[in-house]
């Protein structure tokens, strides 16, 4: 049996990665540096320390966040890929292609959980589509988004993301 490999990448499809083996200790990270780096309540990350890790198209910008960490992301798009410390570097699990496949395991920095973070999963439901006022114009979004999955090139049909925008 071989060695499994997980494919993700930032949005614009300017950056992309694969990482060779079975990334480990998935976690939330509430702390306040985690919530400004992803514009979230919580970052999710999965640990690629001792795996190989490779930039397949593109390259990360990296951000020093602070004494001992920096934090990658996309440079044209912004995406956040991932957080590097002493102890390796950790992907932001909703960077790869199937995030449900890097479901977290613990939560760290809960001293910084924002109140109504727990009320979340409990806030009523509602599907995309089902906004009747917004139905017909979110009918007419054209996504440029990059697929969640490799693509030889990007964009297709030539020309770069930014000529998209």
């Amino acid at each position: 049996m071989g060695t499994q490999s997980f494919s993700g990448g930032c949005q614009c499809g300017a950056v992309r990665f694969s990482v060779h083996g079975e990334p480990t200790d998935t976690s939330v990270c509430y702390c306040r540096m985690c919530q400004k780096a992803s514009a979230s309540q919580a970052l999710a990350l999965a640990s690629v320390r001792g795996l190989k890790v490779e930039w397949t198209r593109g390259a990360p910008s990296w951000f020093q966040s602070s004494n001992h960490a920096r934090r990658a992301f996309c440079g044209r798009c912004g995406t956040p890929l991932g957080y590097e410390a002493p102890d390796g570097l950790a992907l932001s699990v909703l960077a790869f292609d199937e995030p449900a496949r890097l479901a977290p395991t613990i939560a760290y920095g809960v001293e910084g959980k924002l109140p109504w973070a727990d009320a979340v999963p409990h806030l009523p439901e509602r599907h995309t589509m089902d906004d009747e006022e917004a139905a017909p114009f979110l009918a007419t979004l054209v996504n440029y988004q990059h697929p969640d999955h490799d693509t030889e090139t990007w964009p297709p049909q030539g020309g770069s993301p930014e000529d998209r925008g």
